[in-house]
């Protein structure tokens, strides 16, 4: 018996250095019902063990995959045996494990799923769902705390200290930060309502002002006097895009849960097609089975026939 087959893949020892064809014969011969089925069982082990060590997959995952050279030595093995029922069961064996490998694949996306809509997808809409609260109260809460004077600037205390006079302000807002002796938030003020948080950004190398009411907005800090003031004005006007950006994403992430509520619900297509081919191989595996131990039976049977007839044939020449 022979069966060959196409391969141009150098870890095939048909494959030797100089060799100038693109592609090679691979040829396997095998002759039936000899101990020509052992030794491919024993070439099956190894490969399947090989391959789980090389692919680097997980010890669950990978006793359960299937590997093509394992399969090919499995079917070699089953021709060998000249049994076409002992090769049925070993394209179902292959067929078997891969419908359980995807179904293991299907689980654990149900799985996610689930987790995500009864753990992620919730906490992710309740923290949104808080934060928009807080925009909508902080951006009420800037309007009336907004009254600029003469030159445009509303009033800032710092330290206790209050100024209205926007370059005085920035001056001092400079000289707060080259006094700091640590990265810490520590609170040095008020301006137009919000507490004023002063930190230092370790990564960027510059000083922050973190502006607090029920939410916040962070803003760095430069070196000009003017070029801070407008910085702090220009992260408390940008509240009405911050609270349009989290609307955005509650509605996103609230979609996201209604797509995995039906997703979660939806059954292994393949799942028929599973029971149908375990049933199969079910039956397949008692009818080997059986024929196996009739056989051990049968050749019990000859053992003790044969036996008899030697003993015969001992008794025979005993008595002559």
């Amino acid at each position: 018996m022979e069966t060959s087959r196409f391969d141009t893949k150098k870890s095939e020892g048909g494959i030797r250095q100089g060799n100038k064809n693109k592609q090679v014969h691979i040829f396997t011969y095998v002759t039936e019902k000899t101990f020509d089925a052992y030794l491919f069982q024993i070439v099956e082990t190894k490969q399947k063990f090989i391959s789980q060590i090389m692919t680097s997959k997980t010890p669950v995952r990978s006793a359960e995959d299937v590997d093509e050279k394992a399969l090919s030595y499995g079917e070699i093995k089953a021709l060998a045996t000249g049994n076409p029922e002992i090769l049925r069961k070993t394209e179902l064996d292959s067929e078997v494990s891969k419908l359980k490998l995807l179904k293991q694949s299907y689980l654990s996306q149900i799985y996610d799923l689930q987790d995500k809509i009864t753990t992620t997808y919730p906490k992710q809409i309740k923290e949104l769902e808080e934060k928009i609260t807080a925009y909508e109260s902080d951006i009420e809460h800037l309007k009336q705390n907004t009254s600029p004077n003469a030159e445009d600037f509303n009033k800032m205390i710092i330290k206790g200290t209050e100024y209205t006079d926007k370059e005085q302000a920035g001056k001092v807002l400079l000289a707060i930060c080259g006094m700091k002796q640590n990265k810490e938030d520590e609170e040095i003020g008020e301006y137009r309502g919000f507490k004023l948080m002063l930190g230092f950004d370790a990564l960027n190398r510059d000083f922050t002002i973190r502006m607090k009411n029920k939410a916040s907005v962070l803003v760095h800090l430069g070196s000009d006097v003017y070029g801070n003031i407008k910085r702090l004005d220009n992260g408390l006007e940008n509240l009405p895009k911050l609270l349009e950006e989290h609307k955005a994403e509650l509605e996103d992430i609230k979609n996201q849960l209604e797509i995995a509520k039906v997703e979660a619900n939806k059954p292994f297509t393949k799942e028929q097609e599973l029971k149908e081919k375990l049933k199969e191989l079910d039956e397949l595996n008692i009818k080997l089975n059986i024929e196996e131990k009739e056989k051990q039976v049968l050749d019990t049977s000859d053992d003790v026939e044969n036996e008899e007839k030697r003993e015969k044939d001992r008794n025979s020449r005993d008595n002559r």
